[in-house]
């Protein structure tokens, strides 16, 4: 369930997650909280190489849904092309972003089309568990989109979004609306809502410390005195 939040401390957070975090320092404080499956497949890479993407999952469900069923199919939602998709993205709104599982990597996901709307709704970026297409051009926008890599095969006659805003599993994590994304070269994770406060403020933690031990060594303490001390490496 999506509980409620606070769009300037939201925009608040992010910026300065964007700023001072990176995945490695959050997921070491998601661990700490006993949390270990919290990042999502390695697979995922940023479509632009120095992209970081960090906002509130807006989730999407897709399935593999050949073209023959736009004739035959029972259910009205299946029988569309890219089924629920349209609706699903212009759903986004300020600071979230799409996310999307369950089809099988036949097709890809996200497109240039796709960028240049949710952009245009102010959507932090797109997370999907397949491909993307349009390369050149999603790698030259602004908008960060992460995915497996890029393959031209359309989604249209071959994919159906079928619901959006629904608890996903994306290969061993669970992923809630609402729940907050964080994604840089290094990988995509996920915030549960009810512990984001204290992963963040942790996370803030971490990083000053990590600081002083990198100054540290740099001074020449061994990493068996720096982790003695600190408990940090």
């Amino acid at each position: 369930m999506q509980r409620q939040h606070d769009p300037a401390r939201d925009k608040e957070r992010f910026a300065a997650a964007k700023q001072q975090l990176h995945t490695n320092v959050v997921g070491d404080i998601l661990d700490s909280l006993g949390l270990y499956d919290q990042f999502l497949r390695p697979e995922l890479r940023p479509v632009q190489h120095d992209a970081v993407l960090i906002g509130r999952a807006m989730t999407v469900l897709e399935i593999d849904a050949p073209f023959a069923s736009f004739e035959d199919a029972h259910n009205a939602t299946v029988a569309q092309p890219f089924g629920m998709m349209f609706e699903a993205l212009d759903s986004l709104k300020e600071n979230e972003v799409y996310v999307c599982t369950g089809a099988s990597p036949r097709f890809a996901l996200w497109g240039e089309l796709m960028s240049t709307r949710a952009a245009v709704l102010g959507a932090a970026g797109a997370v999907v568990d397949g491909y993307s297409r349009d390369t050149r051009a999603v790698a030259n926008h602004p908008f960060p989109v992460f995915s497996h890599g890029s393959y031209g095969q359309d989604q249209g006659a071959r994919g159906k979004v079928v619901d959006y805003r629904v608890p996903i599993r994306m290969g061993n994590v669970w992923i809630n609306p609402g729940d907050i994304i964080f994604g840089d070269i290094d990988g995509v994770l996920v915030v549960p809502q009810q512990v984001e406060d204290e992963v963040f403020a942790k996370a803030m933690e971490k990083v000053s410390g990590e600081n002083v031990v990198r100054n540290a060594l740099t001074a020449g303490l061994s990493t068996v005195e720096a982790f003695k001390h600190y408990g940090i490496m």
